[in-house]
C-alpha cells in the first residue's frame, strides 16, 4: 500500500508541475496584453463585450476603483442568482417541475456560488432545474473564478510595478480571466468528460423498473459543461448530491486523475504567472516549492491515518493484542474503485484549493485524516488555493515571512525590492486575523445555541469538528463539509451565507489595499543585508511561518475536536 501510494501521489505531483509552467506563462502573457494564438478569434468578441457595456479597456483603476468594481459585480450576480432560484419553478428546462428555493437556502446558494464557496445544503439533482444550473450556478461557477484571478492579478502588479498608482482594469481582467483561460480549458475537459461517459443532456429523468420491481429515479442533464468549471475554477459544487464519487460525475480512472489535475492547474500556473510578471521565474518556483512542500506534507499525513485506521477493529495477532493497523484501513465512506489513496488524495488536494468538491465522506475519515483536510482550509487554503485566491494569499504570507526575517537581521524588510512598511504590515495583518475571527466566533455562537447544536448528528468531540468544519470551510470558501451536520436549517442558511461572504470579501479588500500601497512604491536595488527571496532558505521560512501562524490560531479548537476525538479512540470511545 505504501509503494501504491508514492506511485499515485508522484504521478500526480509530476503532472501539476509539467503543466503549470506553460500554463502560467500563457497566463502572463494574457494579462499582459501580449498576442496569443487564441486572439483571432477572441479579441472580436472581447471588444464586442467591451462595447455592450461599456468599458473603456485602455483606462486603469487604482486599488478603491478595482475593488468597488468587484464588489458591485459580485453583489449584482448574487441578487440574481438568488431571483433565478426563487422562480425556477416559472422559468424553461424545468423538465421535473421544481418548485422555488426556500427563502433561507436560496440565500445560502446565492451567497455560495458567488463567493466561489458552492456550499451545497441541498441535493443537487432534486432540488436545481436545468436552467438553474446552467445559467444561475454554473455561470457563477466562471465568474467567481475569474474574479479571484482578476483580483490576482491586480496583486501581482502591485508587487512588480515601480511606481504609479493603479492596479489594472477589473473588467478587462474579468473578461480575459473568462474568454482566455477557463472557457476554453472548460471545453477540453467537458469534451474528455463527455468521451468518459459523463451526461450532457436537458433530457427527462430516466424512470427504470430495477430486478427487484421498485422503480428507480436515474437524474441526467447537463453534467459535463457544470463538472469541467466546477474542478478548473475550484468551484466545487456537484450537479449531484453524491458530489465527484457519483458515476455521472467521475466515472473512470482517467476523469479521477483529470479532475484532480484540473483543480490544481491553474492555481499552480499562477505561482509562474507572478514569477513571469517579476521578471524573476525563481519567485514563482520558491512560492511553487512552499506549496508543494506543504501539499505533500498534508498527503502524506491523511494516507497514513487512513491507512492506519481505527485502533477499535484492528485485527488480533495469535497473542490477542491488536495489531498496530487496522486490516485493510478505513474504507468507511470511501469508494473501492478509489480506495484509500485515491480518497485521501482527493480530500487533501480538494481542501489545499477552495474546490470542495468530495469523492469521499469526510465525516467517515478517521480523526487525525479528517484533521488533515480541517487544517488545509484553517491554513487559509494557500497550498495552491482557490484560482487567484492562493496565490494572494500566500503572497500575503510571504510579506509576513519577509518582516519576520527582517526582525532578525535588524534591518527594514523588503520583498521584490520594494520596502515592507508599517501600512503593508498592518494591511497583512488585517488579512491574517480577519480569517480565524469569521470562523470561530460563528462557532462559538452555533455551540452555545440550541438552534446550533440542533444540527449535530454526533455527540461529543466530532459533533464539535463538524460545526468547526462547516464555518471552516465557508470562510474559506471550500464548500466540503462534514456532511453528518444538518446544515440546511435557517441558523445555518442564514449564518453560512455571512460567514462565505465575508471570507470572500473582507478578505479580498485588505490584499487588494496592499497592493495599492505596494504599486506606488519604487524598487531599492539589493544589497548584502537584503534577504534573497528565490531560494530554499526562503522556502522554509515560509513553510513555518504559514504553520506557526494556524496553529497558534486554531490548535485550541482544532485540540477540542479531532486531537480529543483521536485520543479517546485509542481509549475505546467511539462517536
Amino acid at each position: 500500500m505504501v509503494i501504491n501510494a508514492v506511485i499515485q501521489v508522484t504521478i500526480f505531483s509530476m503532472l501539476v508541475t509539467v503543466i503549470s509552467v506553460p500554463l502560467g506563462r500563457y497566463m502572463a502573457r494574457v494579462f499582459g496584453r501580449e498576442r496569443t494564438w487564441l486572439d483571432p478569434a477572441l479579441v472580436p468578441l472581447e471588444t464586442i463585450i467591451y462595447r455592450i457595456c461599456g468599458v473603456h479597456a485602455g483606462l486603469e483603476q487604482d486599488w478603491i476603483e478595482y475593488s468597488i468594481s468587484m464588489l458591485v459585480f459580485s453583489a449584482v450576480g448574487m441578487v440574481l442568482l438568488y431571483g433565478i432560484e426563487r422562480l425556477q419553478y416559472y422559468l424553461p428546462l424545468n423538465p421535473q417541475h421544481f418548485g422555488a428555493i426556500a427563502p433561507d437556502l436560496a440565500f445560502n446558494t446565492a451567497a455560495s456560488f458567488t463567493t466561489n464557496t458552492n456550499w451545497q445544503a441541498y441535493s443537487g439533482e432534486s432540488t436545481m432545474s436545468y436552467f438553474t444550473q446552467m445559467a444561475g450556478l454554473a455561470f457563477h461557477n466562471f465568474v467567481s473564478a475569474a474574479t479571484g484571478i482578476a483580483v490576482a492579478i491586480a496583486v501581482i502588479r502591485g508587487f512588480v510595478r515601480r511606481g504609479g498608482q493603479t492596479l489594472g482594469n477589473f473588467w478587462v481582467d474579468l473578461t480575459r480571466a473568462t474568454l482566455w483561460v477557463l472557457l476554453p480549458l472548460s471545453i477540453l475537459l467537458s469534451l474528455v468528460l463527455i468521451w468518459q461517459g459523463v451526461p450532457q443532456n436537458f433530457s427527462r429523468y430516466v424512470h427504470a423498473r430495477t430486478l427487484e420491481g421498485p422503480e428507480q429515479v436515474i437524474a441526467q442533464g447537463p453534467v459535463a459543461s457544470q463538472e469541467s468549471i466546477k474542478e478548473l475554477g475550484t468551484n466545487g459544487g456537484g450537479f449531484f448530491n453524491a458530489n465527484s464519487a457519483h458515476p455521472y460525475e467521475n466515472p473512470t480512472p482517467l476523469t479521477n486523475l483529470l479532475e484532480l489535475i484540473a483543480i490544481f492547474a491553474i492555481g499552480a500556473g499562477l505561482t509562474h504567472t507572478f514569477g513571469h510578471m517579476a521578471g524573476d521565474r525563481r519567485q514563482g518556483w520558491a512560492l511553487f516549492a512552499a506549496m508543494g512542500v506543504l501539499f505533500l506534507m498534508g498527503t502524506s499525513w491523511a494516507i497514513w491515518a487512513e491507512q492506519r485506521g481505527n485502533p477499535q477493529f484492528a485485527a488480533m495477532g495469535i497473542d490477542q493484542r491488536a495489531t498496530v493497523m487496522q486490516a485493510g484501513g478505513n474504507m468507511e465512506g470511501k469508494e473501492v474503485r478509489n480506495g484509500i489513496v485515491g480518497s485521501a488524495l482527493w480530500a487533501v488536494v480538494t481542501t489545499d484549493t477552495s474546490c470542495g468538491a468530495v469523492n469521499a465522506m469526510h465525516d467517515s475519515f478517521t480523526p487525525l485524516g479528517g484533521l488533515v483536510p480541517l487544517l488545509n482550509m484553517q491554513i487559509g487554503e494557500i497550498i495552491f488555493g482557490g484560482v487567484g485566491s492562493g496565490l494572494y494569499g500566500m503572497l500575503v504570507m510571504a510579506v509576513l515571512t519577509v518582516f519576520i526575517a527582517g526582525l532578525m537581521v535588524g534591518r527594514t524588510p523588503e520583498y521584490l525590492g520594494k520596502k515592507i512598511e508599517g501600512r503593508e504590515m498592518k494591511l497583512a495583518m488585517l488579512f491574517v486575523l480577519i480569517f480565524p475571527a469569521v470562523i470561530l466566533l460563528p462557532v462559538g455562537a452555533a455551540v452555545a445555541t440550541k438552534a446550533g447544536l440542533a444540527g449535530i448528528s454526533n455527540p461529543g468531540p466530532h459533533g464539535l469538528s463538524q460545526i468547526l468544519y462547516a464555518f471552516t470551510s465557508a470562510a474559506a470558501n471550500n464548500g466540503s463539509a462534514f456532511a453528518g451536520l444538518n446544515a440546511d436549517t435557517p441558523f445555518y442558511n442564514v449564518l453560512l451565507a455571512f460567514v462565505m461572504l465575508f471570507g470572500r470579501f473582507l478578505m479580498k479588500v485588505p490584499v487588494l489595499a496592499l497592493a495599492g500601497s505596494l504599486v506606488a512604491k519604487k524598487a531599492v536595488p539589493p544589497s548584502a543585508g537584503t534577504f534573497p527571496t528565490g531560494g530554499a532558505t526562503f522556502v522554509v521560512l515560509l513553510v513555518g511561518v504559514i504553520i506557526i501562524v494556524a496553529a497558534l490560531t486554531f490548535f485550541p479548537a482544532d485540540a477540542l475536536g479531532p486531537i480529543v476525538e483521536e485520543l479517546v479512540m485509542h481509549a475505546g470511545k467511539l462517536y
